[in-house]
């Protein structure tokens, strides 16, 4: 180096630059310089070995390897679902882990022998099918979805190459067809297709399943408002009630009119969910929402509602009944004809139809309607079941629509609106959305509809245990449970005319009358005549008559007590209801009984 020059010093030598310079170069003894280079080499084929167990760690937690990668789509479709209790805590749905069969055909050595030891196993098996599966020279395919443990380890024990096992969530639903129409049901990659299971999936469950995120239980359980002692005690008898009366099929609904809960919902013929290929026949179809009626002389309720709210029409105003009306073709007559003048209460327990009609006249077309559309009647209801059907609706509303509609015909609904509506009637006015789940009192509140006045809720009480006591529901009263209820029969419409002989019988029934809390209909789809019955097959021979039996079953199930030897209809509810205070507003509560 000269003299008087500058020279930039080296650059600093790193912390790991130094060790590995001297653990190689910089020791003078050569056995320790290779031992040095021994140890690097452990560590590095240390690292190397550790990450490959590592992924085979993460390979042996997965399950399946490959093929489970594979299938991953269709497993996190088919994974798991919340179960389904009723309002007791009762399981109505749960998922069990069943065992999948499925092949990589690229690893088969022998196709044909495949097929014959498989087919011996599972005999269901379409050979085509499976020959086909199998020499698809594919790298998964599936040969079949939910096997018996049995039936893996006798196709474990066969040893073939390329065959294999996943492990899926089923379905399975433990009380069979009891709740059918109300649970729904799953295909086969466990998505709901009906009912309470197809609303599950409505409310983001498919698309969890779809991104992988739900592929374990899922601990938080789904409360529904049904009580399933009442279920089948409602089932039971309509069930005997069908068989007896020759139906083609039954219906019934009990629901509670404080909060809109849906406490029991049967329709038979039903189906078993565990097989849901039944749930395909057309005679199952869930009557109660998803097939409009005309529901007959219950809709009568809501005409004379309708008429006492307006304040034109009070319990003491009267209807001349003496002669049928005629509209061009169609006469207006009463199946128990009085052929006199009727008070208000007259025409609700002689069923009139010329009361009825001329009641709806008294206050117009437009006022008709406007009252139906107020009562829920003329648009879908909407629940949590995916299943609903539209209101058949006259498109052009007259003055003979209003006469026919006023006593059941020339409108149909789906049940399940009806009751709502009349369960309007008996809570004091508010007109509450129906649920399949659980629900408060004051979360009903919250919900409802003032629509019709509080005094005018009282008087309709009265006028169905009135019923009770001296009219076409006479057959459905049980002694101390204080009951009310409306009867109705329509004839049935077919190639555009109707028939007389084909009928299709409702009641409905308020427990207790005074105190309302449930709400009960019945409903027999062309009934027969019986000797018992003296050749009639009107709803107060049969509907009635099963309503009773109900009521006698579930009452205590639901915790009401009876009452033994109470008044009269107009002692116990109209003597109490003329003694309080009727304000003539709207109000938005519902008055506590």
């Amino acid at each position: 180096m000269q003299p008087g020059l500058n020279h930039p010093h080296p650059p600093a030598e790193t912390w790991h630059r130094r060790f590995v310079r001297v653990m190689l170069y910089g020791n003078v003894d050569r056995n320790a310089k290779a031992r040095a280079r021994i140890g690097l080499a452990l560590v590095a084929f240390a690292a190397v070995f550790g990450v490959i167990a590592g992924r085979l760690v993460i390979f042996a937690a997965t399950g399946d390897g490959p093929a489970a990668r594979r299938a991953g789509a269709a497993d996190a479709i088919s994974t798991a679902r919340p179960d389904i209790l009723d309002r007791n805590g009762e399981i109505l749905a749960t998922d069990v882990k069943t065992p999948s069969l499925f092949a990589e055909p690229r690893k088969l050595i022998d196709v044909d022998e495949a097929v014959e030891l498989l087919t011996a196993v599972l005999p269901e098996l379409d050979t085509h099918d499976l020959r086909n599966r199998l020499d698809s020279r594919r790298g998964f395919a599936w040969l079949q979805r939910e096997i018996t443990p049995k039936q893996q380890q006798q196709i474990h024990r066969l040893g073939l190459p390329g065959i294999g096992f996943l492990r899926e969530n089923k379905r399975v639903y433990p009380n069979g067809a009891g709740v059918s129409h109300l649970i729904g049901h799953v295909n086969i990659d466990n998505q709901g297709i009906a009912g309470i299971e197809k609303w599950l999936d409505g409310r983001g469950l498919a698309a969890l399943h779809a991104a992988g995120l739900a592929t374990q239980r899922i601990e938080k359980p789904v409360h529904l408002a049904v009580d399933l002692r009442a279920q089948h005690a409602l089932r039971d008898e309509l069930t005997a009630a069908r068989a007896k009366f020759k139906a083609q099929a039954a219906a019934g609904l009990v629901t509670d009119v404080r909060t809109g809960e849906i406490i029991a919902m049967v329709s038979v013929p039903d189906y078993d969910p565990n097989n849901p290929r039944e749930a395909l026949d057309p005679t199952r179809i869930n009557r109660l929402t998803t097939g409009v009626y005309e529901m007959g002389s219950t809709f009568k309720a809501l005409t004379v509602a309708m008429a006492l709210d307006s304040g034109k029409v009070t319990l003491n105003s009267s209807f001349d009944a003496r002669v049928p009306l005629r509209y061009g073709r169609f006469n207006i007559s009463d199946y128990h004809a009085q052929r006199r003048v009727l008070s208000v209460p007259e025409i609700f327990t002689y069923s009139s139809n010329i009361g009825t009609a001329r009641m709806a006249l008294a206050l117009g077309v437009d006022h008709h309607r406007a009252f139906l559309k107020k009562m829920g009647q003329l648009d879908r209801l909407r629940t949590e079941l995916p299943e609903s059907a539209e209101p058949l609706v006259p498109k052009r509303w007259g003055e003979l629509n209003t006469v026919t509609i006023a006593f059941g015909h020339g409108l149909s609904v789906a049940p399940l609106q009806a009751v709502a509506a009349v369960g309007a009637l008996m809570n004091g006015g508010t007109l509450i959305p129906p649920t399949f789940l659980k629900r408060s009192e004051a979360q009903a509140r919250a919900l409802g509809r003032q629509v019709i006045r509080p005094e005018t809720s009282a008087a309709m009480r009265y006028l169905m245990r009135l019923n009770a006591e001296k009219g076409t529901a006479a057959k459905a009263d049980v002694k101390g449970y204080y009951i009310g209820g409306k009867t109705g029969t329509s004839e049935k419409v077919v190639n555009g005319r109707y028939v007389k002989n084909r009928l299709l019988n409702s009641f409905m029934a308020v427990i207790p009358a005074d105190q309302p809390r449930y709400l009960l209909l019945i409903m027999l789809d062309e009934p027969q005549a019986l000797p018992e019955t003296h050749g009639y097959a009107t709803s107060g021979w049969n509907a009635a008559p099963t309503a009773g039996k109900v009521i006698a079953r579930i009452a205590p199930i639901l915790g009401l007590q009876p009452r033994p030897d109470l008044p009269t209809a107009d002692k116990q509810i109209l003597a109490a209801f003329r003694a309080e205070p009727r304000p003539r507003e709207v109000t938005g509560s519902v008055p506590e009984p």
